[in-house]
């Protein structure tokens, strides 16, 4: 899987950018019944083509939509999968000092395939504004990621009205995605990011008790290799032109976090066993440890180092930043690294508290800090 001459970049992005007051307006307008979906799209169509021509301005090599028709980062996706249905949550998800809407997925039946899913003439759309010069790439959350939204306390005791096993549910989960992958290459799509945020809330034992989940290391060894199972079952047999990155972090929601903790507790598997190309990874504070996990990043796998935060607007010192690339040479060879934010600007549609020149500005900092460092 995976030719190299796609992706990542050494300046790349996640996926996700600030919505546009224009936009933000528009899907007031059409949650208020104001305007009609096809009044929504044709403003999502020109903040899109709008974003896709500042991406490219800004010399990014790699382009994205911006996430601009998704409430959720993931949530959206799930939605119109079939056997996945919209959930109104007792809670939303619980960041260090937020808690965001309260909407979720639960199960409705059969997990399936959607030929029709909405996602693929978003990235038609996409392609067709950002031309053959780039790469367009197309994020969606993890298989694994699915799994735990059905399976969460509050949600896995319908499962059982749909599987007798779970060996079987896991199955459909890594067909239906299997089969979604291939219907974006077949669109023309040769670059897709699987986010995750599993591995990163492994990595937080405060995260997974708050969620009623025992954190101990049976336990999590236990989720590792299911979340590994999931993943490389879906990804397995593609395309060899056909690109898979993964990004990981810890949540990214209205410039706050969800979780803590080094990458040492799933390196194992994550980094040894994963079977994608690369690896987007949060980097920008402390709280995502150090170096050291990236030892086991086995064969050429590369690694992008999320070393710009996209959660504050202030700008990173660039030799600071040079320096702790250079760090990561101790474990991962400077030809194999690239550099990115740490996750999007907007993971929902509430986005980060920073302006949109102050997102840019992070975009042209990681441009110049890659031009510097690999020339």
């Amino acid at each position: 899987m995976g030719s190299r001459n796609n992706a990542p970049f050494r300046a790349d992005v996640v996926g996700s950018f600030l919505r546009p007051e224009e936009l933000k307006k528009a899907r007031a307008d059409y949650q208020a019944k104001r305007i009609t979906a096809e009044e929504l799209k044709a403003v999502e169509d020109k903040c899109i083509t709008d974003l896709i021509r500042k991406e490219k301005a800004d010399g990014l090599q790699c382009v994205t939509d911006g996430e601009f028709r998704r409430s959720w980062w993931h949530l959206d996706f799930f939605w119109e999968l079939k056997g996945v249905e919209y959930q109104r949550a007792e809670r939303g998800y619980v960041f260090h000092d937020e808690e965001t809407r309260a909407e979720s997925a639960s199960i409705s039946g059969k997990i399936r395939f959607n030929p029709n899913h909405p996602f693929f003439d978003h990235f038609t759309f996409a392609k067709r504004a950002a031309g053959d010069d780039v790469v367009t790439k197309q994020t969606i959350p993890s298989p694994s990621q699915l799994y735990l939204a059905l399976s969460w306390p509050e949600n896995k005791y319908k499962i059982s009205d749909f599987y007798t096993n779970e060996e079987e549910l896991y199955a459909d989960i890594a067909d239906a995605y299997r089969k979604t992958i291939l219907k974006f290459y077949e669109l023309g799509c040769r670059n897709i990011q699987l986010d995750d945020c599993i591995w990163g809330m492994l990595c937080s034992k405060e995260y997974m008790t708050a969620k009623g989940v025992t954190a101990d290391e049976e336990k999590i060894n236990s989720l590792k290799q299911l979340f590994l199972k999931l993943n490389n079952a879906a990804i397995e047999n593609l395309p060899e032109d056909l690109v898979i990155g993964t990004h990981v972090c810890r949540g990214n929601y209205h410039s706050t976090w969800a979780g803590s903790g080094s990458y040492e507790p799933v390196a194992d598997a994550l980094f040894a066993k994963e079977n994608v190309d690369a690896y987007f990874l949060e980097f920008d504070t402390e709280r995502a440890g150090g170096f050291e996990p990236l030892r086991f990043v086995s064969g050429n796998k590369k690694v992008v180092l999320g070393l710009i935060t996209s959660k504050q607007p202030q700008l990173e010192d660039k030799e600071y930043i040079k320096q702790r690339i250079k760090e990561a040479t101790q474990y991962v060879t400077l030809d194999r690294l690239y550099l990115s934010p740490q996750c999007g600007f907007a993971s929902t549609e509430e986005g980060n508290i920073l302006t949109e020149e102050e997102q840019w500005k992070k975009v042209a900092l990681v441009r110049e800090i890659a031009k510097e460092v690999w020339g």
